[in-house]
């Protein structure tokens, strides 16, 4: 599998995070750092323009909350794109990889200073390749941190490298954007996210799109993992969803 590492040149997390990988030898694990002059969320189509089958996104992360935090996701969105991509178009997600990700960022990070987090599926750029977004959040001084970029450089080689793939595959559907109770949920089961779609989105999710989170999840979807409490109103509109589509879920209260 031939990987491509993105970073845009507008980016300072992204620089940062390429000055790391820059002094690797990507070249052993089949991967290449390519600089991009857009912002990497606008690089719609860049698969057609890089031949690769993954594609890596070190970026950046923006929060009005200036959460110090070092995360990982996949791109596409649930309903209207405000920030590249298209509306109600998913990427495919590795979950594997973004579960190997999550778990190698905690263990780097720990005494970091940094809150590591998943978050929901979000942003483009739309490829039709498998891809994943890592990043720096929440400002200025976080995107320059050398500690910051370094983890997040270590972490991509080391999914470069691990080929773990022993988990049950799920879509996460509820909760807040940034994934709590699914954080703990990876910390501590076999359970692989790819697609999460968050309780403000929820109304966009409809039979059609969870079809198509289930269809672009580059492994098999094993069951949908429902954050009980973070579905609130809508509790029941998507258990009755889930039935109709014949779908196997799983409560996070009972895990």
């Amino acid at each position: 599998m031939k990987t491509a590492i993105i970073a845009s040149k507008k980016d300072l997390a992204g620089i940062n995070i390429a000055s790391f990988l820059e002094n690797e030898d990507l070249s052993r694990y089949n991967a290449k750092l390519y600089l991009v002059e857009k912002e990497s969320i606008y690089n719609e189509n860049i698969d057609m323009e890089i031949a690769a089958d993954l594609f890596i996104f070190a970026t950046k992360h923006q929060s009005s909350k200036q959460v110090h935090s070092l995360s990982c996701h996949a791109p596409g969105n649930w309903s209207i794109a405000e920030a590249g991509g298209e509306n109600k178009r998913l990427c495919l997600a590795p979950a594997v990889l973004l579960k190997n990700a999550f778990l190698k960022l905690n263990e780097l990070g720990k005494d970091s200073g940094y809150e590591i987090t998943l978050e929901c599926t979000h942003h483009g750029p739309l490829i039709n390749k498998p891809a994943m977004f890592i990043e720096i959040g929440s400002n200025e001084q976080q995107w320059k941190d050398k500690k910051a970029a370094e983890i997040i450089a270590k972490t991509i080689i080391s999914i470069l490298n691990d080929k773990n793939d022993n988990y049950k595959i799920a879509l996460g559907i509820g909760g807040t954007h940034y994934c709590s109770t699914f954080n703990k949920i990876l910390l501590r089961t076999d359970i692989a996210l790819g697609h999460i779609c968050p309780k403000y989105q929820l109304q966009n999710l409809d039979k059609e799109m969870i079809e198509q989170a289930i269809n672009k999840t580059k492994e098999r979807v094993d069951f949908i993992l429902l954050d009980w409490k973070g579905l609130g109103k809508e509790k029941q509109r998507i258990v009755n969803l889930l039935s109709e589509l014949k779908l196997e879920y799983k409560r996070s209260d009972n895990l």
